[in-house]
C-alpha cells in the first residue's frame, strides 16, 4: 500500500489544500492529513477545530480513489511520517518564495531520513495564491473569502471573529 503524509496546520483549509488532497490522492492508496499543532505559529483555530474541519470538507471527496484519514501530530515531521508508514511526504507550493523554505526542509528530512520521499504539488491556477493567513485576515476585516473556502469554513471563520469581537 502506498502512504503519503502531507501535512500542514490547515489553520483553516482552503480550496488550494483540497485540491492538493485530490491530487494527492492519485499518487497513493491512503493519504495521512496530518494537522500540526505548531504551538509557534498560534492558530485562530483550535486543534479540534481544524481537524473538524477537515473531515467535514473529506467527506465531499470520493475516496474510492484513496482513503484519507486526518491525525493530528506535534512530534517531527518526518518522525510523523514514519509512524504512519509513508515512503511519500506531500507539500503544496504556491509560489516561488515557498520552494527556498521546502527546499531547506526536504534536505534536513532527507539527512534524518533517506527512505521518505517528498513530492512537491501546485494547487490549479485559480487556488495558487490562497494563504490561509491572508484568508483570516480578509475574513477578520468581514470581507468576502467564499472564492478561498469552503461555506463551512466561511461560517467558521464568521463565527470565531464575532466571537473574539464580543
Amino acid at each position: 500500500m502506498r502512504i503519503g503524509l502531507y501535512p500542514g496546520t490547515f489553520d483553516p483549509i482552503t480550496l488550494g489544500h483540497l485540491d492538493i488532497i485530490k491530487r494527492a490522492c492519485g499518487l497513493v492508496d491512503r493519504l495521512v492529513i496530518g494537522v500540526a499543532i505548531n504551538r509557534d505559529k498560534g492558530p485562530l483555530f483550535s486543534l479540534e477545530e481544524r481537524v473538524e474541519m477537515i473531515e467535514r470538507n473529506i467527506t465531499k471527496l470520493d475516496q474510492s480513489i484513496c482513503e484519507i484519514v486526518v491525525e493530528p501530530f506535534e512530534n517531527l515531521l518526518i518522525d510523523k511520517a514514519d509512524e504512519v508508514g509513508a515512503k511519500l511526504i506531500i507539500r503544496g507550493l504556491r509560489a516561488v518564495s515557498d520552494f527556498e523554505y521546502e527546499f531547506q526542509l526536504v534536505g534536513m528530512n532527507r539527512a534524518m531520513n533517506d527512505k521518505i520521499e517528498t513530492t512537491f504539488l501546485m494547487a490549479e491556477a485559480r487556488h495558487q495564491a490562497i494563504a490561509s493567513r491572508l484568508v483570516k485576515e480578509i475574513a477578520r476585516l468581514d470581507g468576502d473569502v467564499s472564492k478561498f473556502v469552503t461555506p463551512g469554513v466561511q461560517k467558521a471563520l464568521r463565527n470565531k471573529f464575532a466571537l473574539l469581537n464580543e
